[in-house]
């Protein structure tokens, strides 16, 4: 009876020692797939930063022109403070909407907190 246990806790013994290799492996190619997951999002990041910045130069160069523009009816420096005014103008508005839309969604989240809170 003991070399029939023996071998029946062999046979338990392969079988888990096979899951374990199995898992092991599962976790290997986990890794190797998120590896590559990565490597691909990095290039995906890399060519949007590209384009973003390609974008600002853009926007840039269009300032300038509308500068440049203007300076044939007005002085430069009054050319240049009208597309700075308008320019600041631009991007106060665009800061006090999304202030405005982070701090909704602040209060909608804080209103969730407590309502998950209560018993």
């Amino acid at each position: 009876m003991s070399d029939e246990q023996r071998s029946a806790f062999d046979i338990l013994r392969e079988v888990l020692s096979d899951a374990q290799d199995i898992l092991r492996a599962e976790v290997q190619l986990a890794l190797a797939q998120v590896r590559e997951e990565v490597l691909d999002a990095r290039a995906g990041a890399q060519w949007l930063g590209m384009g973003i910045l390609s974008a600002v130069f853009a926007v840039l160069f269009a300032l300038l022109a509308v500068v440049m523009l203007l300076s044939y009816v007005l002085r430069p420096w009054a050319a240049a403070l009208i597309v700075a005014l308008a320019l600041a103008i631009c991007a106060a508005c665009m800061v006090r909407s999304g202030s405005g839309r982070l701090k909704r969604l602040a209060g909608s989240s804080k209103q969730r907190m407590e309502l998950n809170q209560e018993p």
